[in-house]
């Protein structure tokens, strides 16, 4: 089951902020680490993420500082932005064991350059 009340400096976001794990880095400020998923589920794929160390977007919204925040919905903004994904795409964010968040570090979804499905289904991202 997966712990939110305290952060694992060794869970896999951590070690690619620390360049331990390669990864196509596609944006990148002080605050905000952007990279490809490596299971796509569209043809654009990128997963966003803070650099301080927050397990999920309730720890994020009540601990991080606004200038933080600030920054990385903004870089959500940007990046879509970059990558012509204003016809439409997907922002989201599993948090906690019943939503099949699979690592402890708050992070979005950016998922679009396809026409998603309507409903929510299982696998889906």
């Amino acid at each position: 089951m997966l712990d939110l009340k305290k952060y694992d400096k060794n869970n896999i976001f951590a070690r690619i902020l620390r360049k331990e794990i390669n990864s196509k880095i596609v944006y990148e400020n002080n605050y905000v680490l952007a990279f490809e998923d490596i299971h796509p589920v569209a043809p654009f794929h990128v997963l966003v993420i803070p650099k301080g160390e927050y397990t999920c977007y309730n720890d994020f919204i009540n601990n991080a500082s606004q200038e933080e925040q600030i920054a990385f919905f903004k870089a959500v903004a940007e990046i879509s932005e970059q990558n012509d994904l204003l016809d439409g795409y997907r922002i989201v964010s599993n948090i906690g064991s019943n939503a099949r968040q699979m690592v402890p570090h708050f992070h979005f979804h950016i998922v679009g350059k396809k026409i998603l499905p309507h409903k929510s289904m299982e696998g889906e991202v």
